[in-house]
């Protein structure tokens, strides 16, 4: 039996239980369904003085926002007008009940071919904030992402003060050439993707490139004087984690992938690829007379090469009363911020950034980090090699290897039929529940490389128990030098109980296991050269992906949902490293 394309109508048998549980809960009272349609279509695109055909939605890049509040059902149709196969990951949504609706390609579901459509069909329990949408198959996300916006329900109001506008600001990635072209090669070559040309805010490059003017090519946010703002910070970028600063302004942040944070002020933040981050920008109380530069830059870790460089939008500030014809904005200086260096030198930085995020453990937000664990894993993530086929020369680490992602020595290998399907279905061969919960061949993981680093390729998988509190230490490796990894678990949020550099001792590190207010994510960085450890409660029933973006080769975790044979077993969490 072949990848066939599932009706969103197939899983509702299995979703009648945590139907009638849900639509119990108070909140849900004046919850309305809103719909989408996303039509996939090409548009042709100007920056860095190159026009190229683009794949996106409703011919916007970057694409539309989804707007919702908390415990609105969402029903989007999506359109495939173009060539490629598509799929569309709601990042960050828990799909309670409704994997089917989460999005990346064979695991989920089948890829939505060219001509058909595909309704993802989901509800927004207990979340609010921040999330992005993004293509889940191949690097077509390069171009389609969006901001998910989740507001309070109306009897609701955010934890801090009210602010005067809010506004999304998405970081992306942009090359010059195709982005299918650009993973197409470095697959079949084995080396390193080749870099992007520009960082972009909003889809656009900034004042600080070639041939990218200030006036049309530059994102400018206008703000008035005493005014609080609330900016929706996603990183929608491939490869890269950012700093992010404006000039001579200092940021409050209050919320990291749409859970609230005890809040705490920052100059500089960094922000992984597929993070959200809301922030509170409160403007100077008078007109200042300046303009402000809001600059993003990579901060990078690996051995390889990276795009070095930084893209830029403006902050202005709006006159009280209208400016004499020789005051105009163009002519008021341009203040610049100060980032840290994009180098592991910056580390220290990075560390003491991401340990200021707690929850914010009230009543009314609890942090419900398992206290005790049921099941325990040990990740080691990093980069290894294969040998090349034979015959063939490639750009590995040597002519005769190439770069592989791995998880536990094991590089995800992609099926040709949707895993959940194979699952709901019965249906044998299509992955197995072998996928080692701790590394076959334990090593000094941070210390010198093994001298053999080849992994092996499978399509393997954790089987969990429903409701199962489970503990994950993921261990990033140098086997061929050490990078960090952004680490993202579809259908849940996890809390990050520890973090370190170095190995993970067990003996020693759980001691230090922040478990009152740890912060709760769903996506979150594995040191370079270290460790994070999260928790979480595996009560949503699916097949879940856990993967270090960007994607590359994912490994498994699955649920049993103690239902019987139509309801949902999990069949997978995957892990995918990248490969810088």
């Amino acid at each position: 039996m072949g990848c066939s394309r599932l009706p969103p109508s197939a899983s509702m048998s299995a979703l009648v239980f945590g139907f009638l549980v849900l639509s119990g809960l108070p909140e849900f009272a004046a919850a309305v369904t809103r719909h989408y349609t996303f039509n996939i279509t090409l548009h042709n695109v100007t920056r860095l003085c190159q026009t190229k055909s683009i794949i996106s939605v409703n011919g916007r890049y970057p694409g539309p926002p989804i707007v919702a509040r908390e415990g609105d059902r969402v029903v989007v149709k999506v359109v495939n007008k173009v060539s490629n196969n598509v799929t569309i990951h709601w990042h960050g949504i828990r799909q309670l009940r409704s994997g089917w609706a989460d999005g990346p390609a064979y695991v989920t579901q089948c890829p939505i071919q060219t001509g058909q459509t595909y309704t993802y069909n989901f509800t927004i329990t207990g979340q609010r904030g921040t999330l992005l949408w993004h293509a889940h198959i191949s690097w077509l996300r390069a171009t389609l992402y969006g901001p998910i916006i989740i507001l309070p329900t109306s009897n609701e109001s955010y934890p801090f003060p009210k602010p005067h506008k809010e506004v999304p600001i998405i970081f992306g990635e942009w090359w010059n050439a195709d982005p299918e072209a650009v993973i197409s090669q470095a697959l079949q070559t084995g080396a390193g993707p080749n870099v992007s040309d520009a960082y972009t805010i909003n889809g656009l490059p900034g004042p600080l490139y070639n041939c990218s003017s200030k006036s049309k090519d530059t994102y400018k946010l206008k703000v008035k004087p005493g005014k609080t703002y609330l900016l929706r910070l996603i990183n929608a970028a491939l490869n890269d984690e950012l700093f992010f600063s404006i000039a001579n302004h200092t940021l409050t942040v209050v919320e990291g992938d749409a859970s609230y944070v005890k809040p705490f002020d920052t100059d500089v933040l960094l922000i992984t690829p597929g993070q959200t981050t809301n922030v509170l920008l409160k403007t100077k109380p008078h007109f200042p007379n300046s303009t402000f530069l809001m600059a993003a830059r990579p901060y990078f870790t690996g051995q390889g090469t990276f795009d070095n460089s930084t893209t830029a939008g403006i902050l202005e500030y709006v006159h009280p009363t209208k400016l004499p014809p020789s005051s105009t904005q163009n002519n008021l200086p341009l203040l610049t911020p100060t980032l840290p260096p994009v180098n592991p030198n910056a580390t220290g930085f990075v560390t003491n950034f991401t340990r200021k995020f707690r929850s914010l453990a009230t009543a009314k937000f609890p942090a419900n980090v398992p206290q005790t664990v049921e099941k325990r894993f040990f990740f080691t993530v990093g980069l290894g090699t294969v040998p090349c086929p034979k015959n063939t020369t490639c750009q590995g680490p040597d002519n005769g290897t190439k770069f592989s992602a791995s998880v536990n020595n094991i590089s995800f290998a992609l099926p040709s039929v949707s895993i959940l399907q194979a699952y709901f279905f019965g249906q044998n061969g299509v992955y197995t529940t072998d996928f080692p919960t701790y590394p076959p061949v334990p090593f000094n993981y941070t210390g010198t490389p093994p001298n053999n680093t080849n992994v092996s390729n499978g399509t393997r998988v954790v089987v969990l128990p429903f409701n199962t509190s489970v503990e994950l230490v993921m261990q990033g490796t140098s086997l061929i030098g050490a990078e960090s990894h952004p680490l993202h678990l579809h259908g849940y949020n996890f809390y990050v109980v520890g973090q370190g550099i170095g190995n993970y001792d067990p003996n020693k590190d759980p001691a230090n296991f922040n478990l009152i207010d740890p912060v709760e994510r769903n996506t979150f960085g594995v040191p370079a050269g270290g460790w994070v450890a999260v928790r979480f409660q595996a009560d949503n029933p699916g097949t879940c992906m856990v993967h270090a973006l960007p994607l590359g080769c994912p490994h498994k975790l699955g649920l049993e949902d103690g239902m019987d044979r139509t309801g949902w077993t999990a069949t997978q969490s995957e892990v995918t490293t990248s490969t810088h």
